[in-house]
């Protein structure tokens, strides 16, 4: 019978699960250093003890099974022998005898019966040999090297080793670093009510933590990492308090200064979900043109280079003064670890200035761009670009400005009866746009008023018929893409671009023509 190599099973690592002695580890070593790790760190720390208990296990085994062979041993008849370069067989020695080379030092022989049945001779008792050097499998082992297994399942052990240490009472976690409780300086009320008030004079924020500290009345003789990780964690725990800072950097805001709209998504994002197939309308989304980005519809999200992206502005972002996100666009904006709302600075490409923006990363959008859209003259399709700042915390942001030049345009009317119309109408436009996107709003008030009584009682297949019944008499053929069709819906009402294609298909006013492209039929509502 051939031997086997002793190590690790095949998916050791990605079952990998913590264990007490693993938790008591970590809990000792957070209590000697007294500095919180983050779970990246912790899941090297872990990872560097468990290769080391495992290497000894393996190397008890080896032991255990017999000796190892090494030509500089000398070995008895009857004993079991292991042979790392024949896939660590085991043999049993049948005889020793003496060696001649003329070569050599004086040396003896072994013969050995393997587990295979074949019968090999083995120098021993010489010092001078390669196989002197040789390493044990546990030594040489992939599956026992930390940078192997972090490459190949660093995310799964992140995930799963986080998973268990939040369920851990004895621990606790700031923005993403782990503590043990039992360290924690007591941070009472009134340090909190005094940090309310320092951050109310500096408008709500954001202070770090030691901006704070430095202003609190706090033990002078405790590890100042301790003071400030306690402060932290006390901060956390009261609803007053915000963190808002990015990924490595703890910002504290008061949450009753934050703008309403960081803590609540505007009116016009807010969306009421429709069940429908995802799967059905794909082929048509991945038809879609430009720089379309919608959170509310994962699948809509366009490829970017890895130093800038551009967005086509959808009405109900422009209102806002917001920008959606999509998985790709998050690495423009800072992230955090836990942080629901994130707090960063806007730079604007053209002129240089600087304000402030805020991720909401429970509702991808980003927040702050209303007066910016006005200064820029942005409208609804306009194209916007966004890089990441030079500085940390920085996100460039630009209009695609152009020489103003008075255009056909898509343009919303609104009547007195508060029925949307659409006409190409001239105007100034002063900023580079999406063609399908783009609509001018001529009165923004009354548009405002339209939103607001269509929220709740009209259908959203109601107005998606009625959107489109307009643009086709734009089109000399009375077709309708439906790209244009999901911008024009969105003026009145928040939907995904799948949801606008899967009421297309579903009714019998609308004609599959190809590609994007349908035609309105006009039937009466009781047929539709």
């Amino acid at each position: 019978m051939n031997g086997r190599k002793l190590g690790l099973r095949e998916q050791y690592w990605r079952e990998f699960q913590i264990q007490e002695e693993d938790l008591e580890f970590v809990y000792n070593h957070l209590l000697e250093t007294e500095i919180p790790l983050t779970t990246e760190e912790l899941v090297r720390l872990i990872l560097a003890e468990r290769i080391r208990r495992e290497k000894e296990n393996l190397k008890r085994k080896q032991a255990d099974a017999g000796a190892i062979y090494y030509p500089r041993e000398v070995y008895s008849v009857g004993q079991v022998i292991q042979f790392p370069a024949l896939n660590w067989q085991k043999g049993k020695v049948l005889q020793v005898r003496p060696g001649y080379n003329p070569d050599l030092p004086p040396f003896q022989v072994m013969e050995v019966e393997l587990e295979s049945g074949e019968v090999k001779s083995f120098a021993v008792g010489l010092d001078a040999h390669a196989l002197n050097e040789m390493t044990l499998q546990s030594d040489e082992d992939l599956s026992l090297d930390e940078n192997t297994i972090l490459s190949q399942y660093g995310s799964v052990l992140q995930r799963r080793i986080e998973e268990q240490l939040s369920s851990n009472p004895d621990l606790v976690r700031i923005a993403g670093r782990w503590f043990p409780r039992a360290l924690l300086v007591d941070i009472h009320v009134g340090h909190l009510n005094l940090a309310e008030a320092i951050l109310e004079m500096e408008g709500g924020g954001p202070l770090s933590t030691r901006a704070l500290m430095e202003q609190l009345d706090l033990p002078k003789d405790v590890n100042a990492k301790l003071i400030e990780f306690s402060l932290n964690l006390a901060l956390q725990e009261d609803e007053r308090f915000d963190e808002v800072g990015p990924a490595g950097k703890i910002l504290w805001f008061l949450k009753r200064l934050e703008p309403a709209e960081v803590q609540t998504p505007p009116a016009f994002l807010q969306y009421f979900p429709q069940p429908y197939d995802e799967q059905r309308v794909l082929p048509l989304l991945e038809q879609f043109e430009g720089s379309v980005v919608d959170e509310i519809d994962p699948q809509i999200c366009p490829k970017v280079g890895e130093d800038e992206a551009t967005i086509a502005l959808l009405y109900p972002h422009f209102r806002s003064g917001t920008l959606p996100l999509c998985d790709v666009f998050y690495r423009f904006f800072p992230t955090a670890y836990e942080s629901p709302r994130v707090q960063f600075t806007f730079v604007d490409g053209h002129s240089g200035e600087k304000f402030s923006g805020w991720v909401v990363r429970p509702h991808r959008y980003v927040y702050g761009l209303r007066d910016w859209y006005l200064k820029n003259e942005c409208i609804p399709g306009a194209l916007i670009t966004i890089q990441k700042g030079v500085e940390p915390g920085e996100v460039i942001i630009r209009a695609n400005r152009k020489r103003p030049t008075r255009e056909w345009m898509r343009t919303v009317l609104v009547g007195s009866d508060g029925g949307i119309v659409f006409a190409m109408q001239k105007h100034n436009v002063s900023t580079l746009f999406d063609e399908r996107m783009a609509l001018v709003i001529n009165d923004q008030n009354a548009l405002d008023q339209v939103w607001q009584n269509a929220k709740h009682r009209t259908s959203l297949a109601h107005v998606t018929r009625n959107m489109m019944r307009e643009l086709a008499k734009l089109s000399p053929q009375g077709h309708v893409h439906a790209q244009e069709l999901y911008a024009a819906v969105n003026v009145v009402k928040r939907v995904p671009p799948g949801l606008v294609l899967t009421i297309l298909l579903d009714n019998r006013w609308a004609t599959h023509l190809g590609d994007l492209y349908f035609r309105f039929v006009e039937i009466s509502e009781n047929e539709g």
